[in-house]
């Protein structure tokens, strides 16, 4: 039997496990430290019987840290499961850049330059079409042989979307009409307008990134946490402990 369509006024987090869904990173590494720090002195001081830090994707490209978020999010995961990381397109866009270099795809458009950079590797383009290709292709054989398997490894073993209680976490959204557990990856990673303009109620409220807005959206269905971390040194995150919901921000202007 299908669930009963819920609005986030009556959403709850499940039974004593307070939930954190901390929305894009891209690559900057100071928020989301400080985001962790102020996630965990929390804990300290209001402890909860049990709890779960879900990360929404987009981890790499466009700030200036994608290498060191990468570390950071491993040794999260290792030193606690209950840190919890999604795939997000421009972490899935910085896989298909290694394996075939593509001078139009996501990664040189928007931002994988930076995260290049993070490993010690210059991706800027040379004038001329030749001297681009040329410059990608050496650039692609150095990032190669910069980026560490385990990089590759965790990227290529994050999940597209996690359930708990009321809510659905995901990159980006979910199609109308679909069935939660029969969503196409593409969607929950790369889904904006038929997911944003949907007026009605899901089985469970949809927390996502993906879309950037100037600070972090509540709708009766959804809640966006992307902030635009990247540019606005501003990094967001839904907080859920049983029916009771906030939004926690964490801000940093770049000097």
């Amino acid at each position: 039997m299908a669930e009963p369509d819920i609005h986030f006024l009556d959403a709850r987090g499940p039974d004593g496990m307070r939930l954190y869904a901390i929305g894009d990173v891209h690559g900057r590494l100071d928020l989301l430290a400080a985001m962790h720090q102020r996630i965990e002195s929390e804990l300290e001081w209001k402890p909860a019987r049990d709890w779960r830090v879900i990360h929404l994707g987009d981890y790499v490209d466009r700030g200036p840290d994608s290498k060191d978020v990468v570390d950071f999010l491993i040794e999260a995961r290792k030193r606690d499961p209950r840190n919890l990381m999604l795939a997000g397109n421009h972490d899935l866009g910085f896989l298909d850049f290694l394996d075939t270099p593509d001078p139009d795809g996501l990664f040189m458009r928007y931002g994988g330059v930076q995260t290049a950079l993070s490993y010690g590797v210059p991706l800027a383009a040379d004038a001329g079409w030749f001297g681009r290709m040329e410059t990608m292709r050496r650039g692609h054989q150095a990032l190669l042989e910069a980026v560490p398997q385990h990089h590759i490894d965790f990227l290529r073993s994050l999940p597209f979307s996690i359930s708990f209680g009321d809510f659905f976490f995901c990159h980006a959204g979910i199609r109308p009409g679909v069935a939660l557990e029969d969503q196409n990856p593409q969607d929950l990673i790369w889904i904006r307008d038929v997911f944003h303009d949907h007026a009605g109620l899901f089985p469970k409220i949809v927390v996502h990134g993906h879309t950037p807005v100037p600070e972090a959206e509540v709708m009766a269905n959804r809640v966006n946490v992307d902030t635009l971390a990247w540019q606005s040194g501003m990094l967001s995150a839904l907080v859920v402990e049983d029916a009771d919901k906030r939004i926690l921000t964490m801000t940093i202007r770049e000097a």
